[in-house]
């Protein structure tokens, strides 16, 4: 895939409780039809940025994504998993003393920092770079600034629910994180969920989500046996709520068209020690998905159906 170095992924059998789950979530849906890296796993944390590179920033080719109307990168919420006492109080719902933790993948201001992201890191099972730049549409729209601006809508949703919510990064560092310090940020976080987002970048035909769930992985530093069934139980209602709210399809190209996906190489789940999975939204790279994930109001669906998935799993 463009952009993206990493090794072909190690494809396993999706659990048969997965499958039970998204299939009593489609039932109410309009139908289920029918990856790359991008977790942070890090030895050595990188340095903090000093300025912040806004997610509505123009990209190299000049295009101008539509603005998001949601939380700037400066606000005081969020980098790198901090909590801050001057947050405001969060309203009273359904999800109050719930932490989640949202993931935006890769960082705008990566490929300003190549030497660094591609330094290799522990991933519990071996070794593997720091980050990645992501993709992008044929028009030059980001899948870092496409991330941002998801992860920001999602963030609202959540706390309008009740929910304490962190991000791993947003766009207030250089490069990174690591996807071990992606990882570490949801564990000592003790995140009752931790959701990487993501978009593809795959070969034209090939469309639809996907949601990446942690294989059963034990060696080095990573041991995921406490939270493969968790994981999947998280995955498989995201992935039935996605469907029902931005009415796209799972993906047609991987994981059979359940649009689910078990992973092993990941570091971001490899070293999760709290129910985590990776959202690929959809393929950059397909003109009528990159038409849906440039458009601000298919993200805001996109956001909602992650919401909605989540807050299913954490009051299931």
């Amino acid at each position: 895939m463009p952009y993206d170095d990493s090794p072909p992924p190690t494809r396993r059998a999706r659990p048969l409780s997965v499958a039970a789950a998204l299939a009593a979530v489609c039932l109410t849906a309009a139908g289920c039809g029918g990856g790359q890296e991008a977790d942070g796993a890090g030895a050595a944390s990188p340095r903090p940025g000093a300025d912040a590179a806004s997610s509505t920033a123009p990209t190299p080719t000049g295009k101008q994504p539509e603005p998001s109307g949601t939380a700037s990168p400066s606000d005081s919420r969020s980098g790198s998993g901090s909590d801050p006492k001057s947050a405001k109080p969060l309203p009273k719902g359904p999800l109050t003393g719930r932490t989640v933790v949202i993931d935006p993948g890769h960082n705008p201001r990566n490929r300003d920092h190549t030497r660094e992201i591609n330094e290799k890191v522990d991933i519990g099972t071996g070794r593997k770079e720091c980050d990645t730049t992501g993709t992008s549409t044929d028009d030059g729209y980001a899948e870092a600034r496409f991330t941002l601006d998801v992860s920001h809508r999602l963030r609202t949703l959540l706390e309008a629910e009740g929910a304490r919510v962190r991000l791993t990064h947003d766009a207030d560092r250089p490069f990174g994180p690591c996807i071990d310090e992606r990882a570490r940020i949801g564990n000592e976080a003790k995140a009752d969920a931790v959701v990487s987002v993501h978009a593809d970048g795959s070969a034209v035909g090939n469309r639809g989500f996907h949601v990446i769930l942690p294989a059963g992985v034990k060696g080095g530093g990573a041991d995921t046996s406490k939270i493969v069934k968790s994981s999947a139980d998280l995955g498989a209602r995201i992935a039935g709520h996605l469907v029902r709210t931005t009415g796209s399809a799972p993906s047609n190209y991987i994981g059979g068209n359940t649009g689910l996906d078990t992973r092993n190489d990941l570091g971001g789940l490899n070293l999760s020690t709290v129910p985590k999975v990776f959202v690929e939204c959809g393929n950059m790279r397909d003109p009528k998905d990159a038409a849906l994930l440039t458009s601000a109001s298919w993200r805001q669906k996109a956001a909602q159906g992650l919401a909605d998935g989540i807050t299913s799993y954490l009051k299931g």
